[in-house]
């Protein structure tokens, strides 16, 4: 009865999507022959189409909600059998050290293509670590995180072309003055929170990006900066093959800094006070937890990864204009952390590969490319909406044989 039943929605379902389509898939008018074309074979295959993935979606959410009647009936829980095979150390050294040796033969094997879009991969890996500070562990919606991401890249331009400095000395200066602006953005909004948090980081992306497009004086406007020079190896002429592995192993060392440096934070004590803020705030501030300075931390060293990468783009890029930081940027940086799982570096370094090197290999599929992406994303939300990765909360429970707490992690 139950499989009738959706049946006859998923039909309904067909039908409806027929009629909804029926003039964009049906009717042509021939301009030149002055006649009206009717395509009757696509109404079919939106019927078929629609009905097929009705009836799949329906079943797949059929099965999510019956294994999550079974996990509150509290049954024994299983792992997944990749879940199970790297529990093992031995396991995960193993593919540490064969994802190592991948990285470093990478660039000797395929061609300046595959670097390129795997260097703006790694880019997107520390943006998206970046922007996790803010919004998975101090939890802080922020977005216009690309406002940041703009600031290091300029920072970089103008610092060249005024003053002739070079990548070396603008990378830790595109750094400082981004992590700055996070200051600055921090100040006025330390009072709010939630969606009017998101809101007020919204408009500031917003003014920084119609300030460089529009101060035609100092960001030379709509036109851009060109002939932004690439990073140089102690003086040393490289061609396009050799910068661009060159720009891959940097990205690789500041993406494995990043990692190092957020793990430690995680662990740190301004890395407890974030998850305490992002869980209540009028509890964390009841404790004793310095609200303001936890905040301006947070937002200061998040703005600080968008920087260094900022400038890194620059010299990839070796031109630059605010076309490259709207708030399709910010929205891409936090899908990343969204599907690869809030508050979890694996995650985010998942989901960063999966949107930035997914759609660059779905061009195979031509026009339909971004359709399959959005569908994968669509469905990744609704049977995975916690995240590819999701994170592990350390609990505490008191032995009483050891007379110490017990420490485990869920």
């Amino acid at each position: 009865m139950r499989k009738i039943k959706e049946l006859r929605q998923s039909l309904l379902i067909s039908v409806w999507f027929m009629f909804l389509t029926f003039p964009i898939m049906v009717i042509r008018v021939n301009t030149i022959d002055n006649i009206i074309e009717w395509r009757w074979m696509n109404m079919i295959y939106v019927g078929l189409g629609s009905f097929v993935f009705s009836f799949i979606w329906r079943y797949l959410l059929s099965k999510k909600q019956s294994g999550a009647k079974l996990l509150k009936a509290d049954k024994p829980a299983y792992l997944l059998p990749m879940q199970r095979i790297f529990a093992n150390p031995w396991m995960q050294m193993s593919a540490l050290f064969f994802i190592a040796v991948f990285a470093v033969i990478f660039p000797f094997v395929f061609s300046s293509y595959q670097i390129n879009i795997m260097t703006t991969a790694l880019m997107y890996v520390v943006l998206g670590l970046g922007l996790n500070i803010v919004v998975g562990q101090a939890g802080l919606l922020n977005l216009g995180y690309a406002a940041f991401y703009a600031v290091g890249a300029y920072s970089y331009a103008l610092l060249n072309y005024h003053f002739g400095i070079g990548f070396w000395t603008a990378l830790p200066i595109g750094a400082a003055l981004a992590a700055l602006f996070g200051i600055i953005l921090g100040l006025p909004v330390l009072r709010l929170r939630g969606d009017y948090l998101a809101i007020v980081t919204l408009g500031f992306g917003e003014i920084v990006r119609l300030v460089l497009e529009n101060w035609n004086e100092f960001s030379f406007g709509p036109s851009g900066i060109s002939n932004i020079p690439r990073p140089g190896f102690f003086g040393i002429e490289l061609n396009f093959e050799q910068v661009s592995a060159y720009l891959y192993f940097l990205v690789i060392g500041i993406c494995l800094l990043a990692i190092f440096v957020i793990r430690r934070l995680q662990n740190s004590r301004i890395g407890r006070a974030w998850i305490a803020m992002r869980e209540d705030e009028v509890a964390c501030q009841s404790m004793g937890i310095d609200m303001t300075r936890a905040k301006l931390t947070a937002l200061a060293l998040s703005s600080m990864w968008a920087g260094l990468v900022g400038v890194i783009f620059a010299a990839k890029t070796t031109f630059i204009n605010p076309a490259s930081f709207t708030f399709l940027e910010s929205a891409m940086i936090l899908s990343i952390i969204v599907i690869g799982g809030m508050g979890t570096i694996l995650g985010v370094i998942v989901g960063a590969f999966l949107l930035i090197l997914l759609p660059e290999y779905l061009r195979a599929l031509s026009d339909y490319r971004m359709l399959a992406f959005g569908a994968a994303i669509v469905l990744m939300m609704i049977f995975r909406p916690q995240g590819i990765v999701t994170v592990s909360r350390r609990t505490y429970q008191f032995s009483d044989e050891n007379h110490a707490p017990d420490i485990s992690t869920k």
